[in-house]
């Protein structure tokens, strides 16, 4: 349960609602021009991730992203759990329950980064910017549900390139995703982007 609620802390979490005037102080903003265009322009991608949880535990695997709406967290062995879109919904299977949950895309963080097109200022608000050597985050939230999670990208500025992202909830507490070795415009097979039940091993297929 409790590697559960991790998994899914990074497309999901409460946060305080954020009031409008600051949204529109950060739009304006260079940098979140050239961040929307950047993602706009992203179609495929597929990169190592390192996931840190509140509690520090460390997750390992690879993630692959087929906009629009297609997305899958695949961990490293020994761990069988993954998250993946289909353009839909978002799955999360639980290996150690045999059990899968989903939600609509669009309730959910994920919606974020799966959308055809992004739209700052739209029903995507500019929570904040700031920078650091280097670096300039990004808070996002939606404009019509504010308490429903806070999405943090964290950029390299020049040139642009998508360091991590950071999810943080209501308590303060922050889960950060870590990317290396990004590839992108990559063909992706589209079966990734289905959701499959495992069986628990092959006589079961034919049961």
């Amino acid at each position: 349960m409790k590697k559960f609620l991790v998994l899914l802390a990074v497309l999901w979490a409460a946060v305080l609602p954020l009031r409008r005037a600051q949204a529109a102080d950060a739009i304006a903003d260079p940098a979140v021009a050239a961040i929307e265009a950047w993602l706009n322009d992203v179609h495929t991608m597929k990169a190592r991730f390192t996931q840190m949880a509140p509690a520090g535990e460390v997750t390992r695997g690879t993630f692959y992203l087929r906009r629009p709406g297609r997305l899958r967290f695949e961990y490293d062995p020994p761990i069988r759990d993954f998250i993946v879109a289909d353009g839909h919904f978002v799955y999360y299977w639980n290996d150690s329950l045999q059990q899968q949950s989903n939600a609509p895309i669009g309730a959910t963080i994920a919606d974020f980064l799966l959308r055809d097109r992004l739209d700052f200022g739209g029903d995507i608000l500019v929570k904040d910017v700031l920078r650091e050597p280097g670096k300039v985050h990004l808070s996002l939230i939606q404009a019509k549900e504010p308490d429903q999670g806070t999405l943090t990208l964290v950029f390299e500025e020049k040139p642009l390139k998508l360091l991590r992202w950071e999810v943080v909830d209501a308590l303060g507490q922050m889960t950060q995703v870590f990317l290396d070795d990004i590839q992108m415009g990559v063909t992706l097979d589209q079966g990734l982007f289905y959701f499959i039940s495992p069986a628990r091993n092959p006589q079961e297929l034919n049961h």
